[in-house]
């Protein structure tokens, strides 16, 4: 979407709590000039929900209110250091019927499996979608922190496929290291990736000996994981053979569930690099360290160069700000962000504190502006309205439920676990339409199907049910009896874009007044529910009035956007 020229057709707009004032078209030459300077304006509930949106999957009331309680830089703090502990793995919730040819009785019902190695073909099937469906669980019961939306970047940045790498143990081992890390030091976790038992199935790691080096993993260390493709990555197609000349001889034990390095497949030859590398040359090393000392010498010689953190900080600014990078956003923003990240050896909290904190992560340009990826939108609709999931020891059913809510999203392209390809999703790398790839004619409709029925009759499995209550989100409200400020508060909470005056108008009389003119038609009804619940009459027709109004507003294209 063109944020820029959406907001030249708006002069002003309301000064109510939590509205802008003043949308102004910054000059042709740049879409906005802000800069990381942080933040000193107005701390309301559209700023807390625009941070909100970009570093959760979603927030309820209660979250947003807690926040608004804490200045920024406050708020930004306590979302990147995350406090509670991680979470427990995911449990056998799988039956273990069927042909099997080693069923995994050793392990209890309600036990995790991620230690237990088994070569059964069907058991691995259940264990991949068990991890599936406890991700999906991680990610509705997150805390008030950016873990989550971090641990999907970088899912997304150093993909691998369930279905490719198989072994379901190393699938979690690989998730639990992107999760440990998330918030960590960049390079460490290039280092840990490099290694890691999932990865060099995926990009067979494993198989790169000195007999038959594989540049697989080489070229996607450079060109996705570190330097990029940018104009000024001119690592060569030498570097990549050198480069998996020095990554041979890295091996998968399964019963371990590890890697290890088994010298005896290395290429113990010297490796001579570019001058993009300033013509490094890496010494062949023998014995039991040679591995970990040549792979340390490969890093230290590609995070010498400025690529590295001008690629990286490019990846987070389009993660959480906005897709188009032009110069301006390249010399305010990116390089300087870039520095921040050399200079901290690669630690990923200075960046994120310097963005999120900035004038440029709050411009009225860079709100509203994202397209929500699936994941966003079906947790999101759970989350914000506080969709009450059975208890926590009712494990069965809650795996059945995220089961359902893993298909949703992965019926509108996004199946987490299984992006595309190693590139990750398109949709947060192919220009010219980034994030527009999410939207066809496809997925729009399913996105409307999946909010009509979780407002609606709800998603049953397990004989349990999720569904939106209109009515128990509206109590939560400043004033839901009456229908203008009912409106205007859910809006601000679920839209990132006004809507105009008439149409709120038009929404009020037609769904909430049922055809009517007064206002009073909505505020008795709604006295009445409160005061006398049992009238079953008229709580039919509030609890109808605010599933009609919520089907509506969520069907509209304003709402796919954050």
């Amino acid at each position: 979407m063109d944020r820029r020229k959406f907001l030249s057709a708006f002069k002003s707009r309301s000064a109510a709590p939590g509205a802008i004032e003043e949308l102004i078209e910054p000059p042709e030459t740049a879409r906005t000039k802000t800069t990381l300077a942080p933040y000193t304006g107005p701390w309301r509930t559209n700023e807390v929900v625009h941070l909100l949106k970009r570093t959760m999957f979603g927030a309820s009331k209660a979250i947003i209110d807690y926040f608004l309680s804490r200045t920024t830089s406050q708020s930004v703090d306590e979302l990147i250091n995350p406090v509670t502990p991680l979470p427990e793995p995911p449990v056998k919730e799988y039956d273990t019927t069927g042909a099997l040819t080693q069923p995994d009785v050793n392990i209890a019902p309600g036990a995790t499996w991620v230690n237990d190695p088994n070569n059964d073909g069907t058991i691995q099937s259940r264990r991949r979608a068990s991890f599936k469906k406890w991700w999906m669980g991680q990610i509705i019961n997150q805390d008030r922190s950016i873990r989550e939306k971090m641990t999907m970047l970088w899912h997304d940045h150093f993909s691998t496929e369930t279905v490719d790498v198989s072994n379901a143990q190393y699938i979690y081992k690989h998730h639990a290291l992107l999760r440990s890390n998330s918030l960590g030091n960049f390079k460490s976790l290039v280092r840990a990736v490099t290694i890691d038992p999932a990865m060099l199935v995926y990009l067979n790691g494993q198989l790169n000996t000195a007999n038959a080096p594989d540049e697989n993993f080489s070229r996607e260390l450079q060109e996705l994981f570190c330097c990029g493709k940018g104009p000024g990555s001119l690592y060569t197609e030498g570097d990549v053979k050198e480069a998996a000349k020095v990554l041979t001889g890295w091996r998968n034990n399964a019963t371990t569930i590890s890697s290890y390095f088994d010298s005896t497949r290395h290429n113990t030859t010297t490796k001579t690099f570019s001058s993009f590398y300033n013509n490094t040359v890496i010494t062949g090393r023998t014995g039991a360290t040679g591995g970990d000392l040549e792979l340390d010498a490969l890093l230290t010689m590609i995070f010498s160069t400025q690529e590295v953190a001008l690629y990286v900080c490019r990846k987070i600014y389009r993660w959480f700000v906005y897709y188009d990078i032009d110069s301006a956003v390249e010399a305010n923003i990116i390089t300087p962000l870039a520095a921040i990240f050399r200079s901290n050896n690669y630690e990923i909290k200075p960046v994120l504190s310097a963005l999120l904190n900035s004038e440029h992560f709050f411009d009225v340009l860079n709100q509203g502006c994202f397209i929500k990826s699936p994941v966003e939108l079906v947790v999101g609709v759970c989350r914000e309205f506080k969709v009450a999931f059975p208890a926590a020891t009712d494990y069965i059913s809650n795996y059945a439920l995220w089961n359902g809510l893993v298909s949703y999203s992965s019926n509108m392209q996004q199946n987490i676990g299984d992006p595309p390809d190693v590139s990750g999703w398109k949709a947060y790398y192919q220009a010219p339409q980034f994030y527009e790839i999410w939207i066809n004619s496809d997925t729009y409709p399913k996105r409307n199907q999946f909010t009509d029925l979780l407002v609606g009759n709800g998603y049953t499995a397990n004989s349990k049910k999720i569904v939106v209550d209109g009515a128990e989100f509206a109590k939560q409200l400043s004033n839901p009896g009456n229908p203008n400020i009912l409106i205007d508060d859910l809006l601000n909470i679920i839209f990132r874009l006004p809507l105009s005056s008439a149409s709120k108008a038009q929404l009020k009389t037609d769904i909430l007044l049922g055809g009517q003119s007064d206002d009073k038609y909505w505020t008795n009804a709604w006295i009445l529910f409160i005061s006398n619940p049992a009238d079953t009459s008229n709580a039919t027709i509030v609890k109808n009035r605010l599933r009609d109004l919520l089907k509506y507003l969520m069907d509209m294209a304003e709402y796919q956007l954050i």
